[in-house]
């Protein structure tokens, strides 16, 4: 029921978390594990911890050099995340990240689940790349959590949401929705369209951003409409070049 789930671990520091992860990816259903730039990882260490029973997917994940890299072929990404505040607001529950991920599920789209590194979690640089962020609410004396136990909590909460309502062939063709790819392409264009209008300036324009890509996060975007929004964006480009006020976008690219 997850098999277009891909869990994908941003620079694991240990490779015992690993394992632990490729066994709760077992328990849900999960084959697809992609390693991100991991640190000393040794499968001989990590390999006791995900016993013998999810070995297979262990032995089969890919390391990544990078988190673009790693959510290729997706069309949504939700990074888990234990910091709050800022641009990092409406976060979702578990279970609301559940019911979104099973929207995406039913159309047979690939969507990966993000983790960060046990000491310091995701950055916001990696959290730009993703399409929308979860929290898993603990008692405030303990904030953290063990990165394999991270993973088995939203996996169970999307396993829980696929058993209430089973994946079904469609018998109409279904408009797929975009890329975590093309949504970045969308997202810069975005940003070079504000710069050229002004509306941006480029010291805080990746800061501010951040709002945007939120915003745009939470619309399920069909490739259809990702195509009106480009051309938006490259007629408003055309018109500020005609009209001389062209900001610090620059040249066509």
């Amino acid at each position: 029921m997850l098999a277009d789930v891909r869990v994908v671990l941003f620079e694991p520091k240990f490779p015992e978390n690993v394992g632990s992860v490729a066994r709760a990816c077992l328990n849900m259903g999960v084959s697809d594990l992609v390693l991100v730039e991991p640190h000393n990882f040794d499968l001989d260490k990590a390999l006791p911890l995900a016993t013998a029973h999810a070995a297979d997917i262990l032995a089969s994940a890919r390391i990544a050099g990078t988190l673009a890299e790693a959510l290729e072929g997706c069309e949504a990404a939700y990074g888990a995340t234990a910091r709050t505040g800022g641009w990092r607001r409406g976060i979702m529950s578990p279970a609301t990240l559940a019911g979104a991920v099973h929207e995406r599920l039913l159309r047979r789209a690939r969507v990966a689940l993000v983790f960060g590194p046990e000491d310091k979690g995701l950055t916001n640089a990696e959290t730009a790349l993703c399409t929308a962020l979860c929290t898993i609410p603990t008692n405030f004396q303990g904030t953290s959590l063990n990165l394999a136990q991270a993973v088995v909590i939203l996996l169970y909460e999307c396993f829980r949401k696929a058993l209430e309502q089973p994946f079904e062939p469609a018998h109409q063709p279904v408009e797929r929705g975009c890329s975590v790819a093309e949504r970045e392409t969308l997202n810069e264009e975005i940003k070079r369209a504000l710069l050229d209008v002004d509306f941006l300036r480029e010291q805080d324009a990746d800061y501010k951003m951040m709002g945007l890509r939120r915003l745009l996060g939470r619309i399920d975007l069909k490739r259809g409409e990702f195509n009106m929004l480009m051309g938006v964006c490259r007629q408003v480009r055309w018109a500020a070049r005609k009209a001389g006020i062209a900001g610090s976008g620059g040249a066509e690219s």
